[in-house]
Order: C-alpha cells, then sequence, then structure tokens
C-alpha cells in the first residue's frame, strides 16, 4: 500500500529520429499547428511497458512484435492465465488481474470479451499511474527524404522491376518533456505497492533501452534527466500541476534554433518540504 503521492517530470532528446509517427499524416512525427513536437502517451507507456516487461516483469498488454508468451489476443490471455473460477465474477477478475500484471495495476485495463469464458463479464480498472503526452520545448523541424528499394520482391530475377518510391521522415532535433503522476487512494484499490513504484521509475530512466528502429536508430533518443518528488501525505503537499511546473528550460540567451540539449537552461524551482530526486539519464 501506498502512503505518498509521488510525481515526475522527464525531460528527453531527439535527434535525427522519428519519436512517433502520425498513421493520418503519412507517419510524419506528430506536431501541432504551433510547431511543437509530440509523442502520445499511448506510445510512452507502451515504452513503460516494454521496460518492464524486460525487466522481468509480467505485462498484460503485449505489442505483438514485442511478445514474450503464445497467446494471439488479450482475451485469450486472460482466459489462459487466470483461473476459471474467476473469470464469471466481476470482483474476483479485478484483483486477479491487477496482482497478475503490474501494467494493468498500474495504468489500468478494461476486460470487456465477446464470447468464451468472460462472456456477460465487464471489469473496468481504473489506474493510478497516469502519464501525459510528450512536448517539444521548442518548435521543431522535420526533414523528409524519398527512399527506393534496390533489390526485386517478385519474379524472377531476370528483370529489374520498377523502384518502390516512399518516405522517410526524422525530426532534426528536440527536447521534449513528459509529466505523470501516482495515485495512493487508486493503488490501494489496485495493490499497487513500493516495489512497482520503483520499478516504473527504473523504467523511465532507461525508457529507450533496447528501442531502437529504422525510425529511431540507437542513440537518437535519449533519456537527458528524471526529475522524481515524492509527498510526504496521500494527498500531496503541492498539486501536481504546481510541481510540474516548478521545472523551467528556456533557450540560452541569443539562440533562435536549438540543435543540441546544452543549448538549453534546465533549472527546478525548490518546494518547501517537498522530496526531490533528479536523476541523470543513462
Amino acid at each position: 500500500m501506498l502512503n505518498n503521492k509521488y510525481d515526475f517530470l522527464v525531460i528527453l532528446s531527439v535527434k535525427n529520429a522519428n519519436p512517433n509517427g502520425d498513421p493520418l499524416n503519412g507517419n510524419r512525427p506528430r506536431i501541432n499547428y504551433d510547431g511543437i513536437g509530440e509523442i502520445s502517451d499511448v506510445c510512452i507507456k507502451r515504452k513503460i511497458r516494454n521496460r518492464l516487461m524486460q525487466n522481468g516483469k509480467k505485462i498484460f498488454v503485449q505489442s505483438d512484435d514485442n511478445k514474450i508468451d503464445e497467446y494471439k489476443s488479450l482475451k485469450d490471455r486472460v482466459e489462459k492465465t487466470l483461473a476459471k473460477d474467476v473469470l464469471k465474477d466481476k470482483d474476483k477478475l479485478y484483483e486477479a488481474a491487477c496482482k497478475e500484471w503490474i501494467d494493468v495495476r498500474a495504468f489500468g485495463q478494461v476486460f470487456a470479451f465477446k464470447g468464451g469464458e468472460t462472456k456477460g463479464v465487464s471489469v473496468g480498472v481504473r489506474g493510478p499511474v497516469s502519464i501525459q503526452s510528450a512536448f517539444s520545448v521548442s518548435p521543431i523541424n522535420i526533414t523528409s527524404i524519398q527512399i527506393t528499394k534496390s533489390v526485386n520482391s517478385e519474379g524472377d530475377g531476370k528483370s529489374k522491376s520498377s523502384d518502390t518510391m516512399g518516405m522517410k521522415h526524422r525530426v532534426d532535433f528536440g527536447l521534449y518533456t513528459f509529466a505523470g503522476s501516482i495515485n495512493p487512494q487508486l493503488a490501494s484499490k489496485t495493490g499497487l505497492d513500493e516495489n512497482d513504484v520503483e520499478d516504473i521509475k527504473r523504467a523511465l530512466i532507461e525508457l529507450f533501452e533496447n528501442d531502437a528502429s529504422s525510425a529511431r536508430p540507437e542513440g537518437s533518443m535519449e533519456i537527458v534527466k528524471v526529475f522524481w518528488w515524492k509527498h510526504d501525505s496521500p494527498n500531496g503537499q503541492y498539486s501536481s500541476a504546481r510541481v510540474h511546473k516548478s521545472v523551467k528550460i528556456t533557450l540560452k540567451e541569443g539562440l533562435v534554433e536549438p540543435k543540441d540539449v546544452n543549448d538549453y537552461i534546465i533549472t527546478v524551482e525548490p518546494l518547501e518540504g517537498l522530496e526531490m530526486e533528479e536523476i541523470d539519464g543513462r
């Protein structure tokens, strides 16, 4: 059981990578009308889940390209992991799912499937860990390049087929931040404990380990800092908004277009009586 509220803020850098493509915009990096880059909270939670799973924790929502069990769907994972006597009882299903999977007791989950052992049972778990989307501190510049293939996908290999044209997009440089909090009241319902909290903090620090892809080459995304606050009570000494805004990030005087994290000045306003840990990225 948690007796303290937690808040956190993460600063990360992106250099020549696509941190989160928008499928409705040709997979270009997400950007708003003001030119500010965005990484969705869903994308961030996916990376946290992957790191937790990498560290040996049981995860319910696994991606198809990073799965460590044989189950073909969430419904399949529920029915073949949990005891049959709990699948028809809402309270038992809630308790068993929270106990089994750390992402359920952290982020919550809706269990509502058609047919099978869980037919007619609908359970909603409200998670105590909230994660905001990440936004860049300054407007970002997106570079797009045209790519082609140099080998035949089909045929007998005697004649060269037309090259397939495509586009690849990247953020030249961006410094992003996202914030979150952990609610002790909700944690008491899902069973999230201090060990889970430490696991989540570790996952934030290691967010981009083993996360490389063609869109995000190794080393192109980096955790710069994690600010971690522990309140002295379940309700907290300050609001989460006040805590998150205590971190100020400003561009150095005279600079217009940042190209590196060192182009910024990061300061923290002390909040009286609030315990803070400042952790550098690995």
